[in-house]
């Protein structure tokens, strides 16, 4: 979404995107290492900037209300969601050690995780996008037709692009691309922080490949906490369930 939405802000030409790595381009706002500190990266990007953040709502800075930013939420079905941060967290050194997947599959549906519990995150945007401006995009919707959603963020971004340079910025953000590319694929982080010889930071990128993972007995415990925290809610996930 970060490669999909600087490309729409230059217009489609993509080649400008590799002017620098993502982390540069979209500085992380919460993001605090030996070598960077998002707010000081932010506070030198010049606007329109954009602005990377892993927040659940309630946290999120008022300033971004009051001076009426635009935020563009993607949420992804939480059996995927815990299986791709199992192994980001196996691969991320600013993380302590995630242990084994049995029992990563505990922490996660508690939410001792970090940035916390996936219900709290996706319900917490959810109910705020009739408050502000709030684009909510579902990463299976990505996945299925990204032209769509594509067309959709251009639309909430107010550009109106020729469909030639949507094909260039279809081309440029797939994941097999997006894998290839030294400016997205967080190549250029020092490995003592992205250790990438444990797990590629752009690992499959797959749809429902929680079922290669998840025990019948991890399965039985995630649909029951799932059923039970989800209730009411009218926010519906493909390939969960």
């Amino acid at each position: 979404m970060q490669e999909i939405i600087d490309s729409i802000m230059n217009d489609g030409e993509v080649e400008q995107t590799r002017r620098a790595p993502t982390h540069v381009r979209s500085p992380f706002l919460e993001l605090l290492t030996s070598f960077s500190i998002g707010i000081d990266m932010l506070e030198k990007t010049p606007s329109p900037r954009l602005v990377k953040t892993h927040l659940p709502y309630d946290l999120v800075p008022q300033s971004f209300w009051q001076q009426k930013c635009k935020v563009i939420y993607v949420a992804r079905n939480a059996k995927d969601n815990a299986v791709s941060y199992y192994f980001f967290d196996k691969m991320n050194k600013t993380q302590p050690d995630p242990g084994t997947w049995d029992e990563y599959v505990l922490r996660f549906l508690k939410g001792d995780v970090a940035w916390g519990s996936w219900f709290d995150h996706v319900l917490g945007w959810w109910n705020a996008r009739d408050k502000h401006d709030v684009l909510y995009v579902f990463y299976e919707d990505m996945k299925e037709d990204p032209k769509r959603e594509i067309r959709k963020v251009m639309r909430f971004l107010g550009k109106n692009l020729p469909e030639d340079a949507v094909e260039k910025i279809y081309q440029h953000t797939s994941f097999s691309a997006m894998k290839e590319n030294p400016m997205a694929n967080y190549s250029s982080f020092p490995s003592n922080l992205l250790d990438q010889t444990l797990s590629p930071f752009m690992r499959k990128g797959q749809v429902a490949d929680w079922m290669n993972h998840f025990t019948e007995s991890q399965n039985e415990i995630f649909d029951e906490e799932y059923r039970r925290r989800m209730e009411g809610s009218t926010l519906k996930f493909r390939s969960i369930l």
